[in-house]
């Protein structure tokens, strides 16, 4: 009787060890992945879920013109170009592992197959190179937090 009682206690530590792991390990993948939500502002941003779309990213040659949105492209400057969010939407992304949240600063890309132009900075900021797929959210709304 004492061996099953031991066996039975040793099962229960093991089940709650394995329970307190997996709680870690899927904070942990939200806090990676960039979860539902991003600080912001006294307030949570709440985004719709995540998507993937084509991307591209742009700069160089289109230093110092106007963006669509009224700024002026720089080297530094972190945004994305999409054809139809209002300028200054806050998108984010996804991307091996790097997250990025920034807002809509130009229009564009006019290519087909692409959703979004990401500017150098924002590029490098989540390791993107050339053209492919991303994974990203736009936000719905801020969310007040108590």
């Amino acid at each position: 009787m004492q061996t099953i009682r031991h066996t039975s206690l040793r099962w229960a530590i093991l089940f709650a060890a394995l329970l307190a792991i997996m709680a870690g390990v899927a904070t942990g993948a939200k806090a990676s992945t960039g979860g539902a939500s991003s600080a912001s502002a006294g307030g949570e941003l709440a985004f719709s879920p995540f998507r993937y779309a084509g991307a591209s990213w742009y700069g160089p040659g289109l230093w110092g013109n106007k963006t669509a949105c009224g700024g002026t492209l720089r080297r530094g400057t972190l945004g994305v170009a999409h054809k139809t969010l209002p300028c200054g939407s806050t998108v984010k992304f996804v991307y091996h592992g790097h997250v990025l949240v920034t807002r809509v600063i130009d229009r564009g890309p006019y290519v087909k197959g692409r959703a979004f132009d990401l500017t150098q900075a924002a590029s490098e900021a989540i390791g993107f190179e050339g053209v492919g797929r991303v994974r990203y959210a736009v936000a719905l709304s801020y969310a007040r937090t108590p």
